[in-house]
């Protein structure tokens, strides 16, 4: 399969709904599960897929995205020939109709061209799930579908297989056409002459697209028959791997039904919670229902339900920040908050 797939990611979508966790960073390097990042999942994905050529094409705020992928040795991209390619946006301005959006592939063009794949993955870079490629591929190739969009009780997952001489085609004819992206080919099938097929994906699934998809994404995490159908054995999730000591639990410590990362250091109590790397947790501090994101720093006495803490924010003593499930409280990343500042 290395020698007819080539992965293709959109990582320049924007959610409104997301705006207090991609301030600083895209929506594709926005951390899950204590120690992922959205990305992980399709690229993962793609790899165990046998897809050895994945490239990424992003808007914004990608320093720390760039950061997280490095060179792709994670993920066994960093090769000689084919790998891992990176491809900002040439144009901040223009805006995003869907994904895969032509203008920024003509940019890159020469990719496309010098590629050997015979065929191209087209994928959003926010839905967590956990899918083998190869038989989209047989079903597309066996049926002589043009283009096969990926779907969940027929509803499209945003991911589209084309042969690639198609997908350069509908690149090179944007401006006659008026097709900006994949999803509007689809959309336009009555127009076209193009064979349009589906793929039913039966796993679970779901779109990151709000604090509330979220927040309850992550939360279902701590059921075990969520994990166990995310986390397969044969088909794992990649991410960036760092060298850090296990977590400490000090005397009085209490953690239920939660997941923890490593190197962090907990004195209170954490309840169905995610806590990712490097968190310090207080003596006599409460966490409920919670996720809380790397080196953040609760100190003593403190009351955290329904919250998210993005990374290095730092929690004064005695300090409650209470949310909701449909609401949760969340803190942006590297902010200070007191028992003051809340009063």
């Amino acid at each position: 399969m290395n020698n007819m797939l080539l992965g293709v990611i959109d990582a320049t979508t924007y959610h409104d709904g997301l705006k207090e966790l991609s301030l600083h960073r895209s929506l594709a390097a926005i951390p899950f599960a204590g120690r992922y990042r959205l990305i992980d999942f399709i690229l993962s994905n793609m790899v165990n897929s046998g897809i050895v050529s994945v490239a990424i094409f992003p808007k914004y705020q990608y320093r720390s995205l760039m950061d997280h992928l490095g060179s792709g040795k994670n993920w066994d991209l960093n090769r000689k020939r084919d790998g891992l390619f990176f491809f900002p946006s040439p144009n901040l301005d223009s805006p995003n109709k869907g994904i895969g959006s032509f203008s920024h592939f003509a940019a890159n063009m020469d990719y496309f061209y010098r590629s050997r794949q015979e065929y191209a993955l087209i994928s959003n870079c926010f839905t967590v799930f956990n899918m083998d490629f190869k038989p989209v591929l047989d079903r597309h190739i066996n049926t002589g579908c043009d283009i096969t969009v990926i779907c969940k009780e027929e509803q499209s997952l945003e991911m589209f297989l084309v042969k690639k001489s198609l997908l350069i085609e509908l690149i090179n004819t944007r401006d006659e056409t008026g097709y900006t992206c994949m999803c509007d080919v689809v959309a336009d099938q009555d127009h076209n002459n193009y064979t349009l097929c589906t793929y039913e994906y039966t796993g679970s699934y779901v779109a990151i697209d709000s604090i509330e998809t979220y927040f309850q994404a992550n939360m279902k995490l701590l059921q075990a028959q969520t994990w166990k159908d995310l986390f397969l054995k044969d088909q794992p999730i990649y991410t960036k791997v760092k060298d850090e000591p296990p977590t400490r639990y000090l005397t009085g410590s209490s953690v239920r039904n939660s997941i923890i990362a490593n190197g962090c250091r907990i004195e209170g109590t954490v309840e169905n919670s995610i806590i990712s790397r490097g968190v310090v947790i207080g003596k006599g501090t409460v966490v409920k229902n919670s996720i809380i994101m790397q080196k953040c720093e609760i100190e003593e006495n403190c009351v955290l339900e329904s919250a998210i803490l993005d990374k290095d924010v730092k929690v004064q003593p005695n300090t409650s920040l209470i949310g909701t499930e449909e609401n949760p409280f969340v803190v942006r990343k590297g902010t200070v908050q007191g028992a003051l500042m809340n009063s």
